[in-house]
């Protein structure tokens, strides 16, 4: 195959399997492949910021070398910060000091870096885009990877948001609405994976000013199972490449096992290096 300029990139969330898709983009960067066009949500827009700003490694840093050090995951940090995660460590402390971030780097190739968070109040995906304003980048990332239930809303001018993978877990009909409509995507699941769970109501007490936003949570489990199917369908047709995990999934989405972490980043390299050896 090969790689044109209005071929895209779409990155899948999945919390800590992000390490998977850290992986795969830092082969990518090791042979200098750069898309003209990336749409990312949740871990895939983290991940997707250290690739836009030409960093790798960086994200292969958070996830796992520092992990164990600043230890960033926790229910405790849901009662001090409102989050099950350190965000103060996450996105200020590591971006701006101990793992500083290339904003400038970043900017020169934002314009076509879009990450998805959720809209609270139309319960619609919002696709979002900086290209000079240092924290409001930070906000959207922020927002596209604030898991509900467990995080507060993120304002994003002005509109609270939450994360993304709730109204578009894989956002691969979005680049092709966007002019893409060949596309490479990060899986962090298996083939043939399916959300075994079932849909449920959420109760009118639970975001009760947010209407919409507890009709699209009520339905999630029901739409990323369609957006799989669909998925597979354009993958089997040849109109999207999937690159994702091929040995059973053992990392969970709050995963602090670093072996674990370690194994899947590998795979994720490995697999994105072959991706790259077949464009030759």
């Amino acid at each position: 195959m090969q790689i044109y300029r209005n071929t895209g990139l779409v990155l899948e969330g999945g919390g800590m399997r992000g390490v998977f898709t850290s992986g795969v983009l830092d082969a990518f960067m090791k042979h200098e492949l750069y898309f003209h066009y990336v749409v990312a949500v949740s871990a895939g827009a983290c991940n997707g910021m250290s690739y836009i700003s030409r960093q790798p490694r960086r994200a292969r840093l958070s996830n796992i070398d520092f992990l164990s050090q600043y230890n960033y995951l926790g229910l405790r940090y849901l009662f001090t910060q409102g989050s099950i995660l350190d965000k103060k460590l996450l996105y200020d402390r590591f971006p701006n000091k101990l793992i500083p971030f290339d904003y400038d780097e970043f900017f020169k190739h934002a314009a076509n870096f879009e990450m998805v968070t959720t809209n609270c109040l139309t319960g619609r995906p919002e696709y979002l885009s900086e290209t000079s304003d240092h924290q409001r980048a930070i906000n959207i990332v922020m927002a596209s990877s604030s898991l509900p239930f467990v995080s507060k809303m993120v304002t994003v001018d002005g509109v609270p948001m939450l994360d993304g993978g709730i109204t578009d877990s894989i956002p691969f009909q979005h680049a092709r609405d966007m002019g893409h409509p060949f596309n490479v995507v990060v899986s962090t699941r298996n083939y043939g994976y399916r959300e075994s769970g079932r849909d449920r109501k959420i109760p009118p007490f639970i975001y009760r000013h947010y209407p919409r936003l507890r009709v699209v949570l009520s339905h999630r489990i029901d739409a990323y199972n369609e957006q799989l199917q669909m998925m597979e369908d354009l993958e089997r047709a040849g109109d999207i490449v999937v690159i994702r995990p091929q040995r059973p999934m053992e990392v969970g989405r709050i995963e602090k096992d670093t072996q674990k972490l370690e194994r899947l980043y590998e795979e994720g390299f490995q697999l994105g290096e072959a991706f790259c050896d077949s464009l030759r």
